[in-house]
């Protein structure tokens, strides 16, 4: 495969590049850490070819690539690669790779059996270890055996697998199962993993994560959504120490709080009594409203909010008197332990991200928003340490 030119452009999850030849496309580079190690990648790999505009075919491909990684769902099966080189059996892999549409996956093992070679999966493997060709020969589709992701071998490894799986929308069983840390931490995914996705994704984020060390997030363990949401609503707007203090009170005005403080004793407490623990009349509202509709099921169990998504998590939640956003998302991350999660309105988030960024004034949210798509899917664990950074700040 001779190139005759190559060319960089800039994707959801970087700048990429582009080398074509008299035949099309003769190789797609993915980013590296920095542009210039990008462009450096490239001429490593076609010494012979020049920067240079691309020809019109050659725009269409990557106008179809920046879709892709946008989250649109493109054919890109039909961009002409030059294969000229590339030995028999792998041109056979990428040929079967290319048939898997965006959103979908399919395992090493599958891709041999339709090769009519169902011992071959490791072959397979490694023809799809060696793709000159990435997007455009979707190799990031192809999974190991039960779902798990496998190698891959662009900068970032498993952890750009894995972003590039989320982008296109592909189901959640592709994703790796948490390690016996992430199991350790209550988290049902891979701390390591996620720091890791983040840092690659990242580089200015990355030094804020070598600074602090590993992610510190823990998992709030509660009986209840209902004990849990009250909990919050008290603690709103007060010193930590100060609603655990009315919050204990509140527990303590049942005889069975030790159980659980539940709705149906506090519906029935009065206005007086709940007011003598400390609570103000905001907040008793609040929480004789969250009573209410635990006691009518429209607050899901622990167990029925698992198996939701997060926005309609949110959108439930939201509809108690006193839970905004924002509490709705600190339930998902630390009660639930949501990997995605990002509190764009969280003044220490976007104080943080100012302070990491060099920004002279804090982010509106949709700034912060458009810079987090590069976190998915861990913009949990990206906020963690953009927490961590305003105090490495104020330091």
């Amino acid at each position: 495969m001779t190139a005759q030119g190559f060319a960089l452009f800039d994707t959801a999850i970087g700048r990429c590049g582009i080398a074509w030849g008299g035949r099309g496309i003769v190789g797609v580079q993915l980013p590296e850490a920095r542009e210039p190690a990008t462009r450096a990648r490239l001429l490593e790999r076609f010494p012979e070819a020049s920067e240079a505009l691309p020809p019109r075919d050659v725009q269409r491909a990557q106008a179809g690539i920046v879709a892709l990684l946008r989250g649109e769902a493109r054919d890109l099966s039909k961009i002409a690669l030059d294969m000229d080189r590339v030995p028999p059996f792998h041109r056979r892999v990428y040929e079967t790779a290319r048939r898997i549409p965006p959103g979908a996956t399919l395992a090493y093992g599958e891709i041999a059996k339709r090769l009519g070679a169902p011992g071959s999966a490791r072959a397979v493997g490694q023809a799809l270890g060696r793709n000159p060709f990435a997007i455009l020969v979707p190799c990031h589709r192809v999974l190991a055996a039960g779902g798990k992701v496998g190698g891959f071998t662009a900068t970032g490894g498993v952890a750009t697998k894995l972003r590039l799986l989320t982008l296109e929308g592909a189901q959640a069983s592709a994703r790796p199962r948490a390690s016996k840390a992430g199991s350790d931490s209550g988290f049902d995914f891979d701390p390591v993993a996620a720091v890791e996705h983040v840092r690659a994704s990242d580089p200015t984020l990355a030094r804020v994560i070598d600074a602090v060390g590993p992610l510190g997030m823990e998992l709030q363990k509660t009986s209840s959504v209902f004990v849990a949401l009250a909990e919050a609503i008290v603690y709103q707007q007060l010193s930590g120490k100060a609603a655990a203090t009315i919050f204990a009170r509140v527990c303590a005005l049942f005889p069975r709080a030790l159980a659980g403080l539940r709705p149906e004793p506090l519906l029935r407490a009065s206005d007086a009594k709940l007011r003598r623990a400390g609570l103000s009349r905001a907040k008793l509202l609040a929480l004789r409203d969250l009573a209410r509709r635990t006691q009518s099921g429209e607050i899901p169990t622990l167990a029925a909010l698992r198996r939701m998504e997060d926005a309609a998590i949110v959108e439930r939640l939201t509809q108690v008197r006193g839970i905004g956003r924002w509490t709705a998302e600190m339930f998902l991350m630390f009660r639930l332990g949501r990997p995605d999660v990002l509190p764009a309105e969280d003044y220490g988030i976007r104080k943080g991200f100012a302070t990491v960024y060099e920004k002279r004034e804090l982010p509106a949210r949709k700034q912060l928003e458009q810079h987090g798509e590069r976190w998915k899917p861990y913009r949990s664990v990206a906020s963690w340490y953009l927490w961590r950074a305003l105090e490495l700040g104020k330091k």
